[in-house]
């Protein structure tokens, strides 16, 4: 286990999920970065709270790692330049990952990816850096997560699937055996994907009618 202390980037709820979950894994985190006041989550007492971007150049990058918890947006690329801004001044990124986390010993998960409670992992997966696997995610066997993704709490991806970098599948959403999804496409929250969808593309759920 590595045990450099962490500086956690970001003060939302993204970030007190992360927290609790690096501090159940016995992590020092020694500071929070967060332009805003810091919500009024106990999981935040205690800890210094930086507000600007440029503290953390206090700490060398050979004595620290980084989690970016700025929460995930839909072709926003906020927290993708936040990392690759971080990475050029050679800070490096630590994953995380849940306990609970069910994750095979034949998945691969890459540099800074975050794995949270209740995920599962299958074999042949291979989860790429900077990506979010939320709550309760299943990623079965042989799928792909591109760089920079995110999986939505409760998602389903059967096996196969790949997707390219900065991919966002909503929550609850279930794509179905092998389909490809092109960098930067979406699937909506609660959809269910059954053709691939090229670099860009969106595929939107059924609309709900309430009577």
């Amino acid at each position: 286990m590595n045990s450099k202390p962490v500086v956690l980037i970001g003060g939302g709820g993204h970030a007190s999920v992360l927290l609790d979950i690096l501090n159940s894994n016995m992590r020092e985190v020694i500071a929070v970065v967060s332009p805003h006041d810091v919500p009024a989550r106990t999981i935040f007492s205690g800890i210094k709270v930086f507000r600007t971007d440029d503290d953390i150049f206090q700490y060398s990058n050979k004595d620290i790692e980084l989690v970016n918890g700025i929460g995930m947006v839909p072709r926003s690329s906020v927290r993708k330049n936040v990392t690759e801004s971080y990475l050029r001044h050679g800070y490096q990124f630590a994953s995380v990952i849940a306990k609970d986390a069910l994750i095979s010993a034949h998945a691969h998960i890459m540099n800074g990816a975050q794995v949270l409670s209740g995920t599962i992992v299958n074999p042949g997966v291979v989860i790429g850096s900077h990506s979010i696997i939320n709550t309760r995610a299943i990623i079965e066997h042989d799928c792909q997560i591109g760089n920079h993704s995110f999986i939505g709490p409760g998602a389903v991806l059967c096996g196969q699937v790949k997707t390219g970098e900065s991919v966002f599948v909503g929550a609850g959403s279930t794509i179905i055996p092998g389909m490809i999804l092109g960098s930067n496409s979406m699937v909506g929250a609660g959809a269910v994907l059954v053709q691939s969808l090229d670099n860009g593309q969106v595929c939107y759920p059924a609309r709900s009618v309430i009577k």
